[in-house]
């Protein structure tokens, strides 16, 4: 991610509600940084789940994560109420580039930003292979163009 990341909520096309919990809190009072990778695993598949309407984990071809990362702004902690903001920044033959973004309730900008990457391979080879259309016909309205 570059200093062209979006950082306000008009750069994402859907948000996922996602709740802190009081586990979530390290030692330093703040969300540890592995729990942000789990919001976006979340908030990614709960979209495609909830979008396409079927068990994306049945499909002949699964998206496994190539690539995550993440930049903090500020912190968040317990008992924020959070946003996931998701778009998508490239759709390829058999890769989606998603794009994150972690917005506390009332906030416009991003606290975290998060870049997700879901590589399609077959369910039974687990060589790569195309994005199921069903996948593809969901992610299509999520596409901006990030620089």
């Amino acid at each position: 991610m570059n200093d062209s990341s979006p950082t306000s909520r008009a750069d994402f096309v859907v948000f996922r509600t996602m709740p802190t919990r009081w586990m979530d809190n390290d030692v330093y009072g703040h969300v540890n940084n592995v729990v942000y990778y789990s919001w976006f695993d979340t908030a990614v598949n709960g979209y495609l789940l909830e979008t396409t309407g079927t068990d994306i984990r049945l499909l002949p071809a699964l998206g496994v994560v190539a690539e995550t990362g993440c930049r903090y702004l500020r912190s968040v902690s317990f008992p924020d109420l959070l946003d996931i903001g998701i778009a998508v920044e490239k759709l390829g033959r058999s890769s989606i580039v998603y794009r994150l973004g972690v917005f506390t309730a009332g906030e416009e900008s991003a606290a975290a930003l998060g870049r997700f990457v879901h590589v399609y391979v077959d369910a039974a080879t687990r060589r790569s292979t195309a994005v199921p259309q069903v996948i593809r016909d969901a992610v299509t309205p999520l596409l901006r163009e990030f620089r």
